[in-house]
């Protein structure tokens, strides 16, 4: 019997063992651990993603305690119940993102490409006498922090309060919380709005450009949106902004030192790059799953789940399928289909995928353009995430000019 066990060691180091013994054994397996669906082959988790008239993202769906729990939450927690973007499905997470993705259409994001290459040059200006340096701490953590930030219009003295606030966010993805975490992330929370509201009052005295005026400006067009979700856009893109691409970055780092060829082939060719991001997505995607709950009775190749049922979509292991992808465990730059599902699929599709990708495009653009070699001291290597969110904490790398 296939046993998913997410709570060992190795797991955090290499869960694709395990997804890949579920996927072949056990595609559609019942944790009684996690009491929850596993799904880990990639036609089973498109099928989930895309079917939202069966299967939700807001957890007061859920079924048993665990729907008692997000229920209650909901109530209790600031800002718990007003509607996000994440948790609610159509007709209301269309209205919510209508709004947002204004912001974020290809044009407007491709519009930040010289103040995000600014940023990047900087960066890199600071370690530029170093051999050794911690690429999280020095480049892949603050790239996204200062871009989110400036995007919302938060000023530069107060972006490590925000990447503090957002590390005790981002813990809650665990599979089970700490109450310390929980508590955390409720006084995080609770800083968050107030800092924002003081935010949000002053951009409606005097607009700046920045998404905040913008969110602002949409309720004087009489856009149904309220202050409370304001605050909640802010706060997630506060999270979804930084965390994913840190680790798109990070993980991206430690695949080129495992395949040295394809850290020269792309040193050799920048053209190579944008193939090489979608690489990376798939093969170490900071993604690992989403969560979703079943609406009705349903039957997914032959196996009953039953309304309010927890069922994990393993983004991860889907994009190690064997029948989707040639060779899956190998790290392929010049891969050809590359249907990855690592920014969802669906309604929810990332909306911040364009800027993720922009931001690791120029990030590695120029670290290429600065080192001609790559490498790691492993045992320093520290693993982050959870058991949804995949990347480091710490990894040291040398480098070579």
């Amino acid at each position: 019997m296939v046993i998913f066990n997410p709570f060992v060691p190795s797991f955090k180091i290499n869960p694709y063992l395990q997804y890949s013994r579920l996927r072949i054994d056990d595609p559609i397996h019942r944790s009684m651990a996690l009491q929850a669906w596993i799904l880990t082959r990639y036609d089973d988790c498109l099928h989930v993603l895309r079917d939202v008239g069966n299967f939700s993202s807001d957890g007061r769906y859920a079924s048993g305690e665990i729907g008692r729990v997000v229920r209650e939450q909901r109530k209790t927690t600031p800002l718990g119940d007003v509607d996000s973007l994440l948790t609610v499905d159509p007709p209301t997470h269309t209205r919510l993102r209508n709004i947002i993705s204004r912001e974020f259409t290809p044009r407007k994001i491709e519009l930040l490409l010289p103040r995000i290459e600014e940023i990047t040059c900087q960066l890199f200006d600071e370690i530029d006498a170093c051999y050794e340096f911690d690429l999280i701490d020095r480049l892949a953590l603050p790239l996204p922090v200062i871009v989110i930030a400036e995007l919302l219009g938060i000023p530069a003295s107060d972006r490590q309060l925000f990447k503090e606030w957002s590390n005790k966010l981002a813990a809650t993805t665990d599979v089970f919380n700490s109450e310390q975490a929980i508590q955390e992330a409720q006084e995080a929370t609770l800083e968050l709005i107030s800092y924002f509201t003081d935010f949000i009052n002053a951009r409606r005295r005097s607009p700046k450009d920045d998404l905040i005026s913008a969110f602002v400006d949409a309720q004087s067009e009489s856009v149904v949106l309220s202050d409370d979700e304001i605050l909640a856009f802010s706060i997630l893109l506060l999270v979804a902004g930084n965390e994913t691409t840190t680790n798109l970055i990070g993980n991206g780092i430690l695949a080129l030192i495992d395949n040295q060829d394809s850290f020269s082939s792309v040193k050799e060719n920048s053209d190579r790059i944008p193939s090489m991001i979608e690489e990376i997505l798939r093969f170490d995607s900071p993604v690992q799953g989403v969560v979703r709950i079943a609406k009705n009775d349903i039957s997914l190749r032959g196996v009953d789940i039953s309304t309010g049922e927890i069922v994990m979509v393993m983004i991860g292991a889907a994009n190690h399928d064997h029948e989707q992808f040639e060779n899956p465990e190998s790290f392929d730059i010049q891969r050809l289909q590359n249907r990855h599902l690592s920014f969802g699929l669906g309604p929810h599709f990332c909306l911040g995928a364009p800027l993720a990708r922009l931001e690791a495009r120029v990030l590695f653009k120029e670290f290429f353009n600065r080192f001609s070699l790559l490498e790691s001291t492993r045992s320093d290597i520290e693993r982050g995430g959870t058991l949804l969110l995949r990347g480091f904490t710490k990894l040291p790398v040398l480098v070579q000019k």
